[in-house]
């Protein structure tokens, strides 16, 4: 009978950990794989505060360019955000760390560039639903010292 419960047990915490192991790490197990993301949520965008502040990759934020700040991506992924109300989309690249947590727990999940709000038609509202999706997967270096672009494409 002990030799039955260890065994239960064993196989228990097993799944506790793989499945920890599983929900720790997506983003960065999907990098390696290839495997296109997709999310679901808000977007609102940058307040004119940010113009010219750096980064958390390292480079300066500039408003008129197509940059996003997202909490896991790793820096330089393109992201293809589309508007949910009026089917716009615009490609931006990750440059910085946010929403900010109070943000988050509201739901929003990308601050956008005041020119990727605009492309997508919602500087008036201030936020939008949006889908995201991966294009192209980062290398999450530290951009300022790699001499990487700050603008996306669309």
């Amino acid at each position: 009978m002990r030799n039955l419960a260890d065994r239960v047990y064993f196989a228990l915490a097993a799944c506790w950990l793989c499945a920890g192991l599983a929900a720790w790490a997506p983003a960065q197990a999907d990098a390696l794989s290839g495997v296109h993301r997709t999310e679901v949520g808000r977007a609102t965008y940058y307040g004119q505060a940010f113009q010219g502040k750096t980064t958390a990759s390292g480079i300066p934020f500039n408003k008129h360019t197509l940059v996003a700040a997202h909490p896991t991506y790793p820096f330089g992924t393109v992201l293809r955000v589309t508007n949910l109300r009026n089917h716009r989309h615009v490609d931006v690249r990750v440059v910085d760390r946010g929403p900010a947590l109070f943000a988050r727990a509201r739901g929003v999940i990308i601050d956008l560039s005041h020119a990727a709000a605009r492309k997508l038609g919602f500087l008036h509202r201030g936020w939008t639903r949006v889908r995201l999706e991966v294009v192209h997967w980062g290398s999450g270096a530290d951009m300022a010292t790699v001499g990487a672009p700050a603008g996306g494409h669309s």
